[in-house]
């Protein structure tokens, strides 16, 4: 009889989606660019059949696009998506931030300082590449520190989109700094215990980083 109590290992072709992931997330796989089934199949050591799967499961998730006999592409935003899309993490993560300090511990402040510390280090090296991962993590935390289910589910599903810009408008010149300033804020804000300016500085925060990849982008096209 079979246990129910036993935990079982993901299935194959989730292990697959979850690396799928990260190298879509790393850019290792960028926006745009093809995916080739059978190669990737191959360096797995898989047949195809989980492969497709996992990439029906990471289209489920917007991550790449599938369609009938042109292939599966990874999933390019256009300029209309992102001006759609930070004005809508603006106002949810700026919820986040006012409910994470009315509800933060000390022991919670005290984790948002440290990892603030970290990006404060990363700055100065000028290490953008972990800035922009430090930078997802402190945005997770604050996220989850709200303690809205609810809040944290929807804010989750659409932040994997901004990931793939893999923080690209670090890269205009004085937005690491500027993207410093606003965290600098944002920890005041906390540790004030001032959830209004809490919310208003993380909703600016990601409309400045709009104005920065809209900039940085019409300088790449120049």
């Amino acid at each position: 009889m079979k246990d129910l109590n036993k935990i079982s290992t993901p299935a194959l072709y989730q292990q697959v989606a979850s690396r799928l992931r990260l190298r879509i997330y790393s850019q290792e796989l960028k926006p745009g660019d093809a995916i080739d089934e059978l190669a990737l199949a191959e360096e797995y050591g898989i047949s195809r059949t989980p492969m497709r799967e996992a990439l029906k499961v990471l289209h489920a998730e917007g991550l790449v696009n599938l369609e009938p006999r042109r292939g599966c592409t990874v999933t390019e935003l256009t300029k209309k998506d992102l001006n759609e899309l930070f004005p809508t993490m603006a106002l949810l993560e700026g919820r986040c931030a006012f409910e994470a300090v009315k509800k933060a511990k000390d022991s919670d402040l005290k984790k948002i300082e440290e990892l603030h510390a970290k990006l404060e280090k990363c700055a100065a090296q000028e290490n953008i590449e972990k800035y922009f991962e430090l930078n997802c993590d402190f945005h997770e935390l604050v996220q989850r520190l709200s303690g809205n289910n609810w809040l944290e589910r929807i804010t989750n599903d659409l932040r994997k989109f901004l990931k793939l810009m893999r923080g690209r408008q670090l890269h205009l010149p004085g937005r690491l700094q500027e993207s410093l300033a606003e965290h600098r804020m944002l920890v005041a804000a906390f540790q004030n215990r001032n959830p209004a300016a809490a919310e208003k500085v993380m909703h600016d925060h990601l409309m400045n980083q709009l104005a920065a990849l809209n900039e940085y982008d019409e300088l790449k096209k120049g």
